[in-house]
């Protein structure tokens, strides 16, 4: 069975490209940066379910998302999670929150307006990350 992208996390994100084994992925939601990185392995639902080379490599490109979330958007905190309860397919959410946002201090789940971003403040956003992201280890960028 070959990898694709749950319907949901299609509609609601941005491509923005690959690690060595995760899909890059940019919310739409417009609340400070928010990154998921989904593992391309089909019908893979938790970290436990992989390899353990494979939850170390996730753990790799987690730590490296946050960090550049943290350093380069000066977040007063890096929510990372993986919740799953509406989308079952694995996928790790780093939501870059700030003291200002909408949810401070509690979850964003539940905590927001749902507003997404306009198209052309998600495509900068987007190009931005893709360009922070061509410094990170194995990042390949996608066509926008």
């Amino acid at each position: 069975m070959q990898f694709s992208l749950h319907p949901r996390l299609e509609a609601d994100t941005t491509v923005l490209g690959d690690f060595p084994l995760c899909r890059v992925l940019l919310s739409k939601e417009a609340l400070g940066p928010w990154v998921i990185l989904v593992p391309r392995k089909a019908e893979l639902r938790e970290i436990h379910h992989l390899p353990q080379e494979e939850q170390f490599q996730l753990m790799r490109e987690s730590s490296a998302v946050a960090g550049l979330l943290e350093t380069q958007f000066q977040a007063d905190k890096i929510n990372v999670g993986a919740l799953g309860n509406l989308v079952p397919q694995l996928h790790l959410h780093h939501i870059a929150r700030f003291k200002e946002d909408i949810a401070w201090p509690g979850p964003v789940w539940g905590n927001t307006d749902g507003t997404q971003r306009s198209e052309a403040v998600q495509q900068a956003l987007a190009e931005e990350l893709q360009a922070l992201m061509a410094e990170l280890d194995g990042f390949v960028a996608a066509a926008l």
